[in-house]
């Protein structure tokens, strides 16, 4: 007898990535992400995103065009751009394609399903509440121990056993559970784009801030801006 496969834990193609920022952001949710490093593994199911489209948003930190800092926006799809925020955290983007346009998902939030023995000594402050390990963009980052090293790392790379970071298919939320909303901590024009997906109802989904002038804080959940 022919066994069935299980598709939920086949990595995305870059195929997936090499789509427009709009399809691919609600596409992420619900999908694994998982992070291989020299303490373990840990998997994370995506709940909450934001779409960044690069030069023609205003939102974007590729807004005003290519730097040091945003190059891996740039592409190819299917790769990280890790940016440093506040002068403290964190925050991890995945990259869209085409190949030369700048875009971007930033992963906001998620439920830890492996590993999260793991995330708690870096997320002391969630005090044994695992829902609120990787609520939010920093502490997502945090869990995950995700920083600039990581910036640039291809996700759909060739070697099954040879990873850092890695997206599997997961298991897709319906339309129906995905809802959507202004992004947060986004001011000015970019601030009316109704470009943060999240599982409606997820307690791993972090709270929506609007945008507050810039200063510097030492809370894990101080608004982020994205890329």
């Amino acid at each position: 007898m022919t066994m069935s496969r299980d598709h939920t834990t086949e990595p995305l193609p870059r195929a997936f990535f090499d789509r427009p920022v709009l399809e691919v952001a609600p596409d992420l949710l619900g999908r694994t992400l998982v992070r291989r490093s020299a303490e373990g593994t840990i998997t994370l199911r995506l709940t909450e995103v934001e779409a960044y489209a690069g030069e023609i948003d205003p939102g974007s930190h590729a807004f005003r065009g290519r730097t040091q800092r945003n190059a891996s926006m740039f592409g190819p799809p299917g790769h990280a751009y890790v940016y440093f925020t506040y002068g403290m955290w964190h925050c991890l983007n995945l990259v869209c394609g085409p190949d030369g346009h700048a875009s971007g998902v930033l992963l906001r939030a998620g439920e830890v399903l492996t590993g999260a023995e793991l995330a708690r000594p870096r997320r002391a402050s969630a005090r044994g509440r695992d829902h609120e390990l990787a609520k939010g963009p920093a502490r997502l980052a945090t869990a995950l121990d995700v920083d600039r090293v990581l910036n640039g790392t291809d996700v759909c790379g060739a070697d099954p056993e040879d990873f850092d970071l890695r997206v599997l298919a997961g298991t897709p939320v319906p339309k129906s559970r995905i809802s959507t909303g202004p992004r947060t901590g986004v001011a000015g024009d970019g601030g009316v784009h109704p470009w943060r997906f999240w599982i409606a109802g997820d307690p791993t989904v972090s709270p929506y801030r609007p945008h507050q002038p810039k200063r510097r804080t030492r809370k894990l959940d101080a608004d982020v801006v994205g890329p």
